[in-house]
């Protein structure tokens, strides 16, 4: 038996399903497909998710003023989105970013602040004496200072972002299909997607939005030109005891020339288990994940431990004064595109569309990017249009 819809949304990630309501806001019927989360990760055969964690950080100030636009669009909409849906996603505990200090080698700061005036986003530049007076559990050495988001940044909880676009989806008519899916083709009258169990789903376009599984050649027809990154992701447990003395510590991104010395971390937040964790993040070298077997089997694991140790140094450094409760690591990946914005477009015209490249910074953006691909679904633009996020396919690469 054969279910039809006008759109299936491949991928119940944080972009898919930001996708699959705005359609199902629109007034189509959405098909939004994508298994929950694995129970045993480490034997779990099918694919996976980056979204499996509770703390991201969102801001709207960046280097980059695309990236910046994207941010605070998605930001201006998170109160609507927990109002509706009644699930809580967001923590507004600001944003702390550090580099070298503005007028020196490394322009970084520079182009923060820059974003900001642009903006007139309120985030005043410390230096680092004021840093080690607001943020006293931080330690910095010479000749960095930092910028400031208090308002409209924070930490956001991927999973409950999720849960709350999937439900705004189902009440606006959304079919949630909580399967795998394994094929897409063309039967010469539309699109059928098929599921791991068979289900047959036919609509007349599709919409992939599988992140790192976006290298699937069961799902495109065309191969995206597209860097699977295997990233690793370091928990450092909060004791009780702890917890009241880091209240207020805002979310930290440390920026430097060098990727060994640049990180980001997240203030003390409560994951299933019950328990609250600092997490940082930061590679300081790139694994590349070439193929679906590829980025399976890094799911499975538990990250790299030279990084985790590398990280587990740079905590040490910025947090002299906190000695964990227990730590662990975690496996993760980002995608990256071409141009280094997200990809969103055509992989056939008009059939066949793709959303994602999320460049490690997509997760506070995710519900516009979603919107943005669910314009391009209905052949819409607005200001900045989609030419920044046009799909460059491995063909057009291999051929310039």
């Amino acid at each position: 038996m054969t279910e039809t819809f006008d759109v299936v949304v491949i991928g119940k990630g944080m972009m898919g399903a930001a996708a699959a309501r705005y359609l199902a806001e629109g007034g189509h019927s959405v098909a939004l497909v994508g298994p929950g989360e694995p129970a045993d990760r480490k034997h779990h055969d099918g694919v996976f998710a980056s979204h499996y964690d509770s703390g991201r950080i969102t801001r709207t100030i960046d280097t980059s003023g695309l990236w910046a636009f994207l941010a605070r669009r998605s930001i201006e909409r998170y109160g609507d989105i927990e109002a509706r849906s009644g699930i809580r996603f967001y923590s507004e505990v600001g944003c702390l970013i550090v580099g070298e200090t503005p007028g020196g080698a490394d322009d970084s700061l520079d182009q923060v602040l820059q974003a900001r005036d642009a903006l007139h986003v309120h985030a005043p530049l410390f230096d680092r004496q004021a840093m080690a007076a607001r943020f006293g559990y931080f330690s910095f050495q010479e000749g960095l200072s930092g910028v400031y988001e208090p308002e409209g940044a924070g930490v956001i909880d991927p999973r409950a972002f999720v849960a709350a676009e999937v439900l705004l989806a189902e009440m606006a008519g959304a079919a949630l299909i909580a399967e795998e899916a394994v094929s897409v083709r063309d039967d010469g009258v539309g699109q059928v997607v098929e599921t791991r169990s068979g289900r047959r789903l036919s609509c007349g376009r599709v919409l992939v939005a599988a992140g790192g599984f976006s290298l699937s050649r069961r799902l495109l027809s065309r191969p995206l030109d597209l860097t699977v990154k295997a990233r690793t992701v370091h928990f450092a447990e909060v004791s009780d005891e702890d917890l009241a003395r880091f209240a207020g510590m805002p979310s930290l991104i440390r920026w430097a020339p060098e990727q060994a010395d640049s990180y980001y971390m997240l203030p003390p937040v409560r994951y299933p288990d019950g328990r609250h964790y600092i997490k940082i993040g930061g590679d300081p070298d790139d694994v590349d994940l070439t193929d679906e077997d590829a980025v399976k089997t890094w799911f499975r694991g538990e990250g790299r431990a030279g990084t985790a140790a590398h990280l587990s140094r740079h905590l040490g450094d910025v947090m002299p004064g906190f000695t964990p409760a227990s730590t662990h690591s975690a496996p993760c990946v980002t995608t990256f595109s071409r141009h280094g914005n997200p990809y969103i477009g055509w992989v056939e015209e008009g059939r066949l569309a793709v959303v994602t490249a999320g460049c490690g910074a997509a997760a506070k953006s995710a519900d516009e990017i979603g919107r943005l691909a669910a314009l391009m679904i209905d052949g819409m633009t607005e200001e900045r249009a989609l030419n920044a996020f046009v799909p460059v396919f491995a063909e057009e690469t291999a051929s310039a």
